[in-house]
């Protein structure tokens, strides 16, 4: 997400810039990527970085072109004509000068290379993402079991980046959120030993339970930053639990018994209905 942000912003191709890791031994004091906003945090900084550095560049650019910056953009990672789209110079020619031959630039100039921005967020610090989740579900009332048929969402997560890699963060936060609804529990003896310690007997959702996930994007992009990107990884498993366990309860309404213990298993079910 990064790299493909930070491209955009300086006018190259995301196979071009590297992104490395940050050392927090080494870095100021900040508050994180909490509610998965490393898109709406990271981005932005990321942005901003690339913009400069694209301004730094185009400086340089203008003077062994003898033309304004202003005039000048960068597109493909080549230095063009802002209004004809006419290649001038690779970038790579205008750093080479910049690094190697500053004795051809004029002497009251100081070039760079480099740009460091952050970003830390004016107001509220994290952007509230917002989705609707609705499934449709199928209980059998004879064994317990649930299957569940077909599940919708819709997020808002500000600007989609990468809409291929938001669905798939989407999807897979919902199935985190199955697996704690329907799955995943962890078992204890009186005398407080684990019981389902290993991956035999600590269930979680398989491939072969997972329902069809239909996901949908609404881009209400948060005033708080330029790139207007909000975290897109934990609504899902936050809120598949609760549809979840609204539609299973929807089921068994005919009957008169709900469930509110998680996860529903078949015991559980069976247990509403008092077959056990």
């Amino acid at each position: 997400m990064i790299q493909q942000v930070t491209a955009s912003a300086f006018g190259t191709t995301p196979d071009k810039v590297k992104v490395i890791s940050g050392d927090t031994d080494n870095v100021p004091v900040g508050w994180g990527a909490g509610g998965s906003g490393g898109a709406g945090i990271a981005g932005e900084a990321a942005l901003q970085a690339g913009k400069a550095l694209r301004h730094n560049v185009l400086d340089v650019a203008a003077i062994l072109l003898q033309s304004d910056a202003t005039s000048l953009d960068i597109r493909h990672g080549v230095v063009v004509d802002r209004q004809t789209g006419e290649g001038r110079m690779p970038v790579e020619e205008v750093a080479r000068v910049a690094y190697f031959r500053p004795d051809t630039l004029p002497e009251d100039f100081q070039s760079e290379m480099m740009a460091t921005r952050h970003y830390i967020p004016k107001k509220y610090p994290v952007a509230m993402t917002n989705s609707f989740q609705a499934v449709t579900v199928e209980v059998d009332p004879e064994v317990g079991a649930v299957q569940l048929l077909k599940f919708y969402c819709v997020e808002d997560c500000g600007k989609v980046i990468n809409p291929l890699l938001v669905d798939e963060q989407v999807r897979g936060s919902i199935v985190q959120g199955i697996g704690g609804v329907l799955y995943e529990e962890c078992r204890y003896d009186l005398d407080g030993n684990f019981l389902n310690a290993n991956m035999a007997d600590y269930l979680v959702p398989m491939a072969a339970e997972m329902p069809d996930i239909e996901i949908g994007h609404v881009e209400t992009l948060t005033k708080e930053s330029e790139l207007g990107a909000k975290g897109a990884g934990e609504a899902g498993t936050a809120g598949a639990p609760g549809a979840i366990l609204n539609a299973i309860n929807d089921a068994l309404s005919p009957f008169g018994v709900s469930v509110l213990d998680q996860p529903v298993t078949p015991e559980r079910v069976l247990k509403a209905l008092g077959k056990c």
